[in-house]
């Protein structure tokens, strides 16, 4: 009986040509040689050595050891490369030069898939930010006036955006509780996780010109799964006045798999109702496309699920955060990062931290590791997600691991 192609996909595959996902891999024989990688079921396509051999005329965009080159040329080539991608793995007559290009994925190392530039993240998820308003201002509003009128973000650290798969060292930093006489100085011992959905821009932008809603798919070229890894301890006790800063920017983990916009229409769903009117440069009433996706999100600690965050639930759009991104006129760099803000639902189940889980410690996690209120050293979080895709399949989105280990 002949061996059966990597390109004969079992029904339902979350990767098969529907999906098409890109990375950066690198094999053993050549640990130093990074290339771009198209996953297909179980295996890495070189999309170089593909374009090169059957005469792509983006060849020389991906023949290269980061998306960026792909990821600066633009909407028509995003279509254009994916289309041709599709083609070379559904057609019979492409098999025979497609096949030895094909790498088993537990053959390969994984690597961040682009150069980061600016990193932001995001707090557009209307029941994680009243679910930590009420964790935190019990007697107050549980959002700020703010909430409703804009999309709320900081900016973050790029140089600390990691691959899945890369160790998370517990942070050192100050912390003080209300009962402390004064800060002490250590590791975290509020370590948490936030499930997320990261944009990456392709595209860039002049300083000085606003992006509208409009625009949002002729610069950003796909997203991924996100965990903006924070300290809970740490973040508490610095973030007055100026917001999160050294509570964030030890570990931000991404993907190694970049999902293309266009794999996910499908997937597209109007977002929540608005409260407010919105100002008009986020006002998306009248845009052709909803701005929502439906992604549905599973946290596991230690391999049991925790959570099962909604992605569609999101009150801010992504192209509305690009939008107020760029609205005083800030520039955008092909590679920029941009996080969603933490992902929850409107059940207790569906909270996309352990703040919210554990209620902030007074609700214990039982787990078959032991009960958890944060993380600790040796636990292993991880997520994945899924979306509608076209005819009834669903579209992979690439996990997102990473493991505690004790601070240095």
């Amino acid at each position: 009986m002949p061996e059966q192609s990597p390109l004969d996909l079992a029904e339902g595959d979350l990767f098969g040509p529907h999906n098409l996902p890109y990375g950066v891999f690198s094999t053993a024989d050549e640990p130093e040689r990074r290339r771009v990688g198209v996953r297909i079921g179980g295996h890495v396509l070189d999309a170089g050595a593909a374009a090169l051999a059957l005469g792509s005329p983006y060849a020389a965009l991906l023949a290269q050891p980061s998306l960026n080159p792909l990821l600066a040329a633009g909407r028509t080539a995003w279509r254009d490369v994916r289309r041709a991608l599709t083609a070379w793995v559904t057609s019979p007559a492409h098999r025979a030069d497609i096949e030895p290009l094909l790498h088993p994925l537990s053959a390969v190392a994984l690597h961040l898939p682009y150069d980061v530039a600016d990193y932001v993240d995001f707090y557009a998820s209307e029941h994680h930010a009243t679910n930590v308003g009420r964790i935190f201002r019990p007697d107050g509003d549980a959002l700020t006036p703010n909430w409703k009128h804009l999309p709320i973000g900081y900016h973050g650290r790029s140089g600390t955006v990691v691959v899945s798969g890369t160790d998370v060292v517990r942070p050192h930093g100050q912390r003080k509780t209300p009962a402390d006489p004064a800060p002490v100085f250590g590791p975290s011992v509020k370590l948490d996780i936030e499930a997320e959905v990261g944009f990456v821009v392709g595209t860039p932008s002049p300083q000085g010109t606003p992006v509208p809603l409009a625009d949002f798919r002729d610069h950003v070229f796909g997203l991924f799964l996100l965990n903006d890894w924070s300290a809970r301890d740490i973040q508490a006790w610095e973030y007055v006045p100026l917001g999160p800063f050294l509570g964030k920017s030890f570990a931000t983990s991404v993907s190694a798999w970049v999902t293309p916009l266009e794999a996910l229409d499908t997937a597209q769903v109007a977002p929540p109702a608005r409260d407010f009117p919105l100002l008009p440069y986020l006002d998306d009433s009248e845009e052709e496309e909803p701005g929502g996706y439906d992604i549905r999100i599973e946290v596991r600690i230690n391999g049991e699920v925790v959570s099962t965050p909604p992605f569609s639930t999101m009150y801010w759009t992504a192209a509305q955060q690009l939008a107020q991104m760029t609205v005083n006129g800030a520039s955008l760099r092909t590679g920029d990062l941009f996080g969603s803000g933490t992902v929850s639902g409107p059940e207790a189940g569906e909270r996309g931290s352990l703040l919210e889980l554990t209620w902030n410690g007074r609700d214990p996690l039982e787990l078959p590791t032991g009960k958890r209120t944060f993380l600790e050293d040796g636990d292993e979080v991880t997520m994945t997600a899924w979306a509608p895709g076209p005819h009834g399949t669903r579209v992979g989105l690439g996990e997102v691991t990473g493991r505690i280990t004790p601070a240095r």
